[in-house]
């Protein structure tokens, strides 16, 4: 493929995780990608290195999504890099460690934190892409998660603001067409250091507990909802306003 021609996608959170397989799958499906971080520089330097071994050029950008401003600046050193934006993954999220059922644990200011990345940072990456977007006639691939479609042992702010993605999905799908598509994927229970923060000590017996209930007999891993992602980003082009659950068929048959 012509160095020049190459589409260009951005990530946001792809410093490890969904994010980072998801920009190193986008490499090698013959995207350049613009890396979003917000902590780890290495972590996300590591992630351009992968997607640079699949031929990718690469441009790392340090952004909090709950920053308006950040994300504008962001927004215009892709477009002063690589002149266009065919594919954005609103991926970056948080959580927080406080337990479902403590409700007075949970401040206002944490529920608040949660809802400002997770959802206004969805809006704002989104809002700042999509002149470059419709030039493109790009798609958008949201990450949700499969709390934010039935319950999970998973924070509150954390299921609500994924269910906000959920309803925010379908609502930019009928808002930016015909120009651009707008999708999401809903993984279940996680492989990695995500499902290891929140399950602690019992990340191994509830982990295999679910993949002996699931039909496909393994939890999803990050490159599984990368794999999805890119799909839906290259093909299915009458795919629109959908929440795609990558969970091996567990939420669908329990």
């Amino acid at each position: 493929m012509n160095q020049q021609h190459r589409p260009v996608a951005l990530i946001t959170g792809a410093g490890s995780g969904i994010g980072r397989a998801s920009a190193v799958a986008l490499a090698g499906a013959g995207f350049d990608v613009a890396i979003n971080y917000s902590r780890s520089e290495p972590a996300a330097a590591e992630t351009a290195r992968q997607a640079q071994v699949k031929g990718a050029r690469t441009l790392l950008f340090k952004c909090d999504v709950s920053d308006d401003p950040s994300v504008r600046k962001m927004l215009t050193a892709v477009e002063q890099e690589f002149a266009r934006l065919d594919a954005l993954v609103n991926n970056a999220g948080t959580t927080t460690a406080v337990k479902p059922q403590d409700f007075e644990g949970l401040t206002a200011e944490e529920w608040d934190r949660v809802f400002a990345v997770n959802v206004r940072g969805v809006f704002q990456v989104t809002r700042a892409s999509v002149p470059l977007l419709k030039k493109a006639r790009g798609s958008i691939v949201n990450t949700a998660s499969i709390v934010g479609l039935r319950p999970g042992p998973q924070p509150l702010p954390y299921a609500a603001s994924k269910a906000a993605v959920v309803s925010l999905t379908k609502l930019l799908a009928l808002n930016l067409g015909p120009e651009i598509r707008v999708n999401a994927v809903a993984p279940g229970w996680m492989e990695g250091d995500w499902m290891k923060r929140m399950l602690t000590d019992r990340y191994d017996d509830l982990m295999t507990r679910r993949a002996k209930n699931t039909p496909l007999r393994r939890c999803v891993n990050a490159e599984d909802v990368a794999e999805v992602i890119v799909n839906l980003i290259t093909s299915n082009r009458l795919v629109n306003g959908e929440v795609v659950v990558v969970d091996g068929g567990f939420a669908a048959t329990t």
